[in-house]
């Protein structure tokens, strides 16, 4: 009876070991592939399949996982290349490529290592195109260089099951004897535009400060002109009162019908204002009572006074 139960014991630990290691060998085999992955499957060497995602099961000691490629955009900054220019300039060139791999079976067995490929085809494509171009046309044209690169590169790489998405020149980096002539260069520019930028100033402030003095000329003329007109206007008006009050005293003393008598010491007043005055023409009648002559002698008196205003 025990050495039934112990030999039951025996195959029951057996069992469990082995269902054990089944399990574990189910465990180890499952493979659970991401959005972002492809799994490379070998069955006994040769090729077997894609994997994308999901729950796989690899068959033990027959199938393999070869290569897990991930599908997302990479980038690789390479270290800079000596590059010599067509003018016979060498400057050093590092450059990134953004690639993506589109076929995981040819990334897998096209080339031995991809990432090494990319790089010496981008060093040789960029000799070529910077040999063809000299320092000036390679400092302003990395625009061109990279599209003429991203087209090489992408076209060389489809049969690695490679997308080149771009090509970016990062550092153009020129011998230090071009550096420092471009700094030169670059501060004798700096100092002529400041020269220029000065001088167009000062022009610009002499024109403005002659402008502001012709106008200046301009309305002190038209004030002083302005001013003259009217202090003639002022004399003429005065001239014209004047006359009319002289013309209106007259016609009173006409009117009012004054004697002899009256023009008489009309006359007389009239005489004391010339004898105080700076007349120096004087007309006295014979007969001072004569009216015609008293009339005269005081038009003659108003004439040499208003000539001297």
């Amino acid at each position: 009876m025990f050495y039934e139960l112990g030999t039951m014991g025996i195959v029951l630990i057996i069992v469990g070991v082995i269902a054990f290691i089944l399990l574990l060998f189910i465990v180890v085999n499952l493979k659970m592939v991401k959005q972002t992955d492809k799994y490379i499957i070998q069955r006994l060497g040769g090729y077997h399949a894609t994997w994308g995602v999901g729950l796989h099961m690899l068959i033990p000691f027959i199938d393999r996982v070869a290569m897990v490629v991930s599908l997302k955009e990479q980038v690789k900054d390479f270290d800079p290349q000596p590059v010599i220019t067509k003018d016979n300039v060498t400057m050093q060139i590092d450059t990134v490529v953004f690639y993506q791999i589109t076929d995981p079976k040819l990334y897998c067995y096209g080339v031995e290592n991809p990432v090494s490929a990319i790089e010496n085809l981008t060093a040789t494509t960029l000799r070529n195109i910077i040999g063809e171009l000299d320092l000036d046309e390679t400092l302003t044209s990395r625009d061109i260089i990279n599209t003429r690169m991203r087209s090489i590169l992408d076209e060389a790489t489809d049969p690695w099951g490679i997308k080149v998405n771009r090509v970016e020149l990062k550092n153009i980096i020129p011998p230090k004897d071009i550096r420092e002539a471009m700094e030169r260069q670059m501060r004798a520019e700096r100092e002529k535009r400041e020269k220029v930028l000065l001088a167009e100033a000062h022009k610009a402030s002499a024109i403005l400060e002659a402008e502001g003095e012709k106008e200046s000329q301009i309305l002190r003329a038209d004030a002083e002109k302005e001013a003259q007109i009217l202090r003639a206007q002022g004399e003429a008006q005065s001239i014209i009162e004047i006359n009319k009050a002289k013309a209106e005293g007259i016609r009173l003393i006409k009117e009012a019908g004054a004697d002899e008598s009256v023009i008489a010491l009309k006359s007389f007043e009239a005489l004391v204002d010339v004898a105080n005055g700076q007349a120096t023409k004087l007309i006295i009648p014979s007969n001072m009572q004569d009216l015609g002559s008293i009339v005269a002698s005081i038009k003659e008196i108003a004439n040499t006074k208003d000539a001297k205003k």
